[in-house]
């Protein structure tokens, strides 16, 4: 249930009034109450029974107690008062009964051992301490003595005793050699738990050290030493050969009888121990015998308790923790070897100190009520039980009329003020005792309310909570609860009044949300306080992250959105595998969601997300898999090794989470090409063992790759290598050719031979070779290599090549002819009565007459014609004369060239090809191309310089293709999808302008212009006039401001101010002149803009005319000249470039200028507007 945390002081209360309701409570903590009520004195704190001190140090002993009034201390000392203001060492803390023996100024600690016990009393009783027995530390020194070697045989056993001195408590004992080195204990030689080092056979190696026993005492943190043992072993066979320690028999390789276990410790067939409840309980069994005998425990008639039980000392001890009477019985240990066993029984009996089944309470009780005090405990003997009243036996105090004891129960009827006691209940059997402490108060308080007043508590909707309402009186009050000050009492249906005064509301509702009242009655008086309670909506997760499925690498987003309470803080946080999810820098926390970029394995697990606030919180989890390649293959071995085969067995790796699919098998051989690997073969991903077919004579190691959806796993580790036994080859080299790589030879190739087929060492290869059309015998060489070259050859001659593999097992089945050619030489013949047929303007047909074979010298590849333009028919336009050329692959007499130029004068030759290349050309012949239809108009530029009027540019075409006689330009208006009706114009070749008179300032119109030649009209270009202005309006309202400028004030002074500036710029210029001041001027002129520019005939700019745009950077000045502002170079300078110039008919005639002399532009430089000044110059 989800509710606010309440404080501390509620729990106490809480617990106050079901203590009150029990009639054994205790007096609220409120110091108010505690200051007021009345109370005999509680021991608070105390020193343990057995109280063992340093003797270096101050002895503490302590006590403290509680009650009201604060109560005064004294103490016993052996049953007997303890004075201690006769004793100058011994002081009492202030406000506390604890005793400070001192002894910086001397005395002996042992002077003050015995039994204590500390009397807590005030006015209405005496509380006791337990019987505080205090002993001193005692760290005796060792014993001196003179210790012989101890000579025994080997295989015998042996003890050596420790005997420590008696300490307090006792020391720690642990065996060392002299030399402060640990000595090396295993289950042949160990401690007992008694001190003493047992040997189950003795070895000749145990000799080489000598054996000290030590005691760390505690207290003093001090550690003593024995003197050491020394062994001396007889020993059969003198040489300790230490390679015999691991001889599976070494006892009989050294000569040592071997014999039948014993107990060393304890002795006999039978022991018994006893043990008290809840301490540990430790039994030791060890034995001698050769071999070393192995320990095992068992319990008659059961099973030793594994909860409890743990094994010690190589199995020598068996210790069971917090022993209780069912670990009673009987156990037994058996030793054995290989020569027998034997056992020894232990009989272990369980008794118990006095131990609380109900322990006294304190009782408070108002005036004329009941109640009992109640001693139960139990033990083994049973306790006896003696109760005692303010530290006195209860025998001897006054009679009570009021008082009754039964046995362990003291019952208490019609209690008065005269009742108040502490009472005291001692129970005791031979193996201790327990002393308690409970008093008896009678109050008479009237209510009172506990918690602060005008609490505020928020719940949230539909929750069950319990409204707390603590208080205090006696007699005990009844409680009574109300809401928003009704006069009917809360308690039925959903709500719930408990003993202790807690309101519980089952189920809350909006309309639960008010102010309660809770009331406490006694017959002394009344309390009551209020608390407002305020109901909130829940926090719920409303779309919940859901379960994902990614691969590594992927990104991955989980959803968390949330409603909540507006009035409440709410805090989203999220979870991995139920721990705190560190956000990294793969993550990225969102106010509904979590990403995650980059997924690795290790995001793998359930996301919590968790939406809190300060009253509950709500939770969805999701789990992510994570999708990655397998974990490698391992633990490769090879079996069934035979001479073509073998069998590979792997253990597939993790498949994270994406099965498997297939396996990659790979083997390495390491004659031809070590260290590459190869693949052999592939199997799906069910197998784990294969056989794989293998070649003769290769030392084989194998590797496996996993694969899955993910991708592949990193390799496996090798296996061992397995080398097959060579034969003879199977197969001979592929790709055999012969080709001549000049004109006198041919060289012979193959693919050589891998690791897998050479099947044996010192593979080669025997090369044959003849000339196919004598049948003449075979040449033969051997060769090592993957190539032969064959010298002095005819030109292009056909050979017979064989190639057949052979190693030192013999040679491989004979090898297949293949028909290879020597070397080509150029062809001898060109093609003859070449004759050409214009297709059209841009193609034309060739025919020829074929060359004959003999004069090819090799193999035909191709006839080829290169062909080039040599002029146009239009005058003074450049042409390009790079050679052309088209194939005809194969033979052939006849072929078509196209993408020729139109209107053009051609030249063409035409040559054989083979491998080797051309032949010799054939004659030149001449034909023209002609006329074609031109190439688009360049640069059609649409402006608007007004709504009446469209003004049209263009420039000619790249390529007239044909002698210009005009422009056409179809145009038609449209305004969104309606289209007006198209009009047709046409213009003169020279004619690269056109304006058009608006029909209406809203539609737009869309133009396609094309050229035209005696063959027809050519490419065409579309553009579309500019979108009109959305306003009229406002270009009126411009006129009409325009038209009153003049007569407005700030124009005036404008002007104005104007005038001034230009005044005082000349002034500067003028003074900077007289004193003879130079400007920076530029290198170059600028040109300024044609006369026959149209943007001077119409006063217009096209700002949308991005050929007539100055250069990125370039400036323009005020006079409308371009200015260069970096580069102080000009193309015109090195005749890169120039004024071309176009005839009639629009042809390009110019092409290259010369370089124009520097002092042609040189007397201009100083005229540009390079000051402010010449920029006012300028504008006037």
């Amino acid at each position: 249930m989800a509710r606010q945390q309440p404080p501390p002081w509620v729990h106490a209360a809480v617990l106050l009034c079901l203590l009150c309701l029990s009639g054994a409570i205790e007096i609220p903590m409120d110091p108010s109450i505690q200051n007021e009520l009345s109370q005999p004195p509680t021991i608070t704190k105390q020193s343990v029974k057995d109280h063992i001190v340093d003797p270096r140090d101050n002895i503490l002993i302590e006590c403290e107690a509680k009650g009201n009034p604060a109560p005064s201390f004294h103490w016993t000392r052996n049953s007997r008062y303890f004075n201690i203001a006769k004793d100058p060492r011994v002081s009492m803390r202030r406000r506390s009964g604890t005793l400070v023996i001192d002894f910086r100024s001397g005395g002996r600690p042992e002077e003050y051992e015995g039994e204590y016990q500390c009397f807590a009393r005030n006015k209405y009783g005496t509380a006791l301490s337990n019987r505080i027995r205090l002993q001193v530390s005692k760290s005796p020194l060792w014993p001196k003595e003179n210790l012989d070697p101890v000579v025994v045989q080997e295989g015998a056993p042996l003890t050596l005793q420790c005997n420590p001195p008696p300490g307090l408590p006792s020391p720690v004992i642990f065996w060392m050699s002299s030399s402060m080195e640990p000595i090396t204990q295993d289950k042949r030689v160990s401690q007992g738990h008694n001190g003493d080092l047992y040997f189950s056979n003795v070895m000749l190696q145990d000799m080489q050290t000598d054996y000290s026993c030590n005691a760390r005492f505690h207290f003093t943190h001090t550690i003593q030493q024995k003197n050491a043992f020394t062994l001396k072993v007889l020993t059969n066979n003198p040489y300790n050969d230490s390679s015999l320690r691991n001889h599976p028999d070494m006892y009989s390789a050294r000569g040592v009888a071997e014999r039948t276990p014993s107990f060393m410790y304890p002795q006999g067939t039978a022991s018994s121990q006893m043990v008290l409840r809840g301490m540990d309980l430790l039994l030791e069994c060890i034995a001698s015998g050769v071999p070393t005998p192995d320990i095992a425990w068992y319990k008659k008639g059961g099973d030793l308790p594994s909860d409890k039980a743990k094994f010690e000392n190589f199995n020598k001890a068996l210790r069971i923790t917090n022993v209780s009477e069912e670990d009673s019985g009987e156990y037994f240990c058996l030793a054995s070897n290989k020569m027998g066993s034997t056992r020894h029984t232990i009989s272990v009996r369980v008794k118990a100190a006095p131990y609380w089944l109900d322990e006294p309470k304190n009782l408070i009780l108002a005036p004329g009520e009941d109640g009992r005090l109640v001693c139960r405990a139990n033990g083994n003997p049973k306790p006896t039980v003696q109760w005692m009243i303010n530290g006195e036996p209860l025998q001897s105090a006054p009679p009570n009329p009021n008082r009754e004891v039964a046995g362990d129960t003291i019952i208490f009827r019609d209690t008065q003020i005269s009742s108040r006691a502490v009472y005291q209940c001692n129970t005791s059997n031979e193996h201790g005792y327990l002393l308690a402490n409970a008093f008896v108060s009678v109050l008479d308080v009237p209510p009172r309310m506990l918690s602060p007043r005008n609490q505020l508590i928020r719940v949230i909707l539909y929750n069950r909570t319990r409204l707390d309402c603590p208080f205090f009186g006696s007699p005990i009050p009844t409680l009574r609860w109300f809401k928003n000050g009704q006069g009917s009492n809360l308690d039925g249906g959903n709500y719930h009044v408990y003993e202790n005064g807690s309101l519980e509301i089952k189920m809350i509702r909006k309309e639960d949300q008010g102010i309660y009242t809770c009331v406490a009655t006694n017959i002394l008086g009344k309390a009551e306080n209020q608390v407002r309670l305020e109901v909130k909506d829940p926090t719920r997760i409303f779309r919940m992250p859901e379960d994902q499925v990614a691969k590594r690498g992927t990104t991955v987003q989980l959803e968390c959105r949330v409603k909540h309470d507006p009035s409440l803080k709410l805090t989203v946080s999220w979870l991995k595998d139920d721990e705190p999810l560190y956000i990294g820098n793969r993550m990225k926390k969102e106010d509904d969601s979590l990403t995650i970029y980059g997924v690795a394995e290790r995001d793998q697990g359930s996301y919590t997300c968790v939406a809190s606030t300060e009253l509950d919180q709500d939770l969805a989890k999701a789990y992510l898999t994570v999708l990655g390649r397998p974990d490698r293959p391992r633990d490769l071995e090879l079996t069934d090794l035979a001479e073509r085969s073998v069998r590979l067995t792997w253990i597939p790796g993790d498949d994270n989470n994406s099965p498997i699919t297939d396996f990659v098998v790979q083997f390495e051989e390491d004659q031809f090409q070590p260290g590459v690997w190869h693949d052999h073969s592939k199997f799906p991903g069910s197998v784990n063992s294969a056989v794989l077919q293998l070649s003769p004579y290769v030392n084989y190691q194998f590797r496996v790759i996993a694969i899955n959806e993910v991708g592949s796993s990193h390799p496996s580790l090798p296996s061992e290598r397995y080398r097959t036994s060579g034969a003879p080859p199977e197969s001979n080299p592929a790709d055999v050719k012969g080709e001549g790589t000049r004109k006198n030879n041919m060289e012979i190739t193959w693919t050589p031979m891998n690791a897998t087929s050479a099947f044996g060492p010192n593979l080669r290869y025997i090369v044959k070779w003849r000339r196919r059309e004598t049948r003449e015998s075979w040449n033969n060489v051997t060769v090592w290599g993957s190539r032969y070259v064959v010298g002095q050859t005819p030109v292009y001659v056909p050979y017979e090549i064989r190639v057949q593999a052979e190693n030192d097992f013999g040679k491989g089945p004979e090898p297949d002819t293949v028909i290879g050619y020597s070397g080509e030489d150029y062809p001898r013949a060109a093609p003859t009565d070449v004759k050409i047929r214009v297709l059209n303007s841009t193609a034309i047909s060739l025919q020829w007459n074929r060359v004959y074979p003999d004069t090819v010298q090799g193999q035909l590849r191709e006839y080829r014609a290169y062909y080039w333009r040599e002029s146009s028919l239009l005058k003074n336009l450049w042409v390009s004369q790079k050679r052309q050329q088209a194939s005809f692959p194969g033979d052939r007499p006849r072929g078509v060239v196209s993408r020729l130029f139109p209107y053009s004068n051609y030249k063409l030759e035409m040559v054989v090809v083979n491998g080797r290349g051309d032949g010799p050309r054939s004659e030149t012949k001449e034909f023209t191309t002609p006329e074609g239809v031109p190439s688009a108009p360049r640069r059609f530029r649409v402006r608007q310089p007004n709504l009446e009027t469209i003004n049209l540019e263009w420039d000619h075409p790249e390529h007239p293709n044909g002698i210009l006689i005009g422009y056409t330009l179809k145009y038609l208006a449209f305004n969104g999808t309606k289209l007006g009706k198209q009009i047709v114009e046409n213009f003169s070749p020279n004619q690269t302008k056109f304006t058009m008179q608006r029909a209406d300032p809203v539609s737009r119109y869309r133009f396609t212009l094309s050229a035209r030649t005696q063959v027809g009209s050519g490419e065409a270009v579309t553009e579309e006039s500019p979108a009109p202005p959305n306003e009229a309006t406002p270009t009126a309202a411009y006129t009409n401001n325009q038209a009153d400028i003049a007569t407005q004030g700030w124009f005036i002074g404008l002007m104005c101010a104007i005038a001034l500036l230009v005044l005082i710029l000349l002034i500067v210029c003028f003074i900077k002149r007289s004193r003879g001041g130079k400007y920076p001027v530029r290198e170059k002129k600028d040109v300024p803009l044609g006369p026959e520019d149209p943007k001077e005939e119409d006063g217009s700019f096209d700002y949308s005319d991005e050929d007539n745009k100055p250069l990125q950077g370039s400036q323009t000045s005020l006079d409308g000249t371009i200015k260069q502002q970096e580069s102080d170079d000009s193309l015109v300078d090195y005749g890169e470039g120039g004024e071309g110039q176009f005839n009639e008919d629009g042809s390009f005639i110019g092409q290259y200028t010369v370089k124009k002399d520097k002092e042609e532009t040189e007397g201009n430089e100083s005229s540009e507007a390079t000051s402010p000044v010449n920029a006012i110059y300028s504008l006037a």
